[in-house]
């Protein structure tokens, strides 16, 4: 099975964010698929390997998968053919002439329509901007390209898209049985 790269203990910021049970890992990935399959109108299997793609891509750089699912509801609606009349391509909306180099391990610029790469490009751009903009914020408005947007809509929109995905992995995890001694997923970071 593809998606079982994605599985075993997640973690972001030293905190657990599924609880190590592949079997619970599983049903949380698919609640959370279905759920983003039906708001974004999409299937809900592509979206279940798209989601185990997010969490390992995030686990390889250090950055918060439901961020990255935020983004990419933001930017693409789960599409991974998107494309923007500036040029961004795929589900992170990655413009791939500006970062060939990190396209160039994954085959060039060609990879940019192939999900878990341009998912792990865009998380790794995403980390870079937060990084150079010193806030999440001002990262994802740099993100975006609109980094002299006072009113930081675009970083107000991700942000609001995340937390609606971090209540629905709380509500999967209130229906999940507990094991003796797993985490809660209600103990994510933001």
């Amino acid at each position: 099975d593809s998606r079982s790269t994605a599985f075993g203990q997640i973690r972001y910021a030293g905190n657990q964010i599924f609880d190590s049970s592949p079997e619970i890992e599983n049903q949380q990935f698919r609640a959370l698929a279905l759920n983003l399959s039906r708001r974004y109108r999409v299937a809900s299997d592509p979206v279940e390997h798209l989601v185990g793609a997010t969490f390992e891509a995030s686990r390889q750089v250090g950055i918060d998968p439901l961020l990255v699912l935020a983004v990419m509801a933001v930017e693409s609606r789960f599409n991974p053919i998107a494309e923007s009349e500036f040029g961004a391509k795929g589900l992170m909306q990655v413009i791939p002439e500006q970062h060939q180099e990190k396209f160039a391990p994954h085959g060039g610029d060609d990879a940019v329509l192939d999900p878990a790469t341009n998912i792990l490009v865009g998380a790794k751009i995403l980390k870079d901007c937060i990084r150079r903009a010193g806030n999440l914020e001002s990262g994802l408005q740099l993100y975006a390209g609109a980094y002299g947007d006072s009113s930081n809509q675009y970083a107000q929109k991700v942000l609001a898209e995340k937390e609606r995905i971090s209540q629905v992995l709380r509500r999967s995890d209130h229906l999940l049985p507990r094991q003796g001694g797993a985490s809660s997923a209600t103990n994510r970071t933001t």
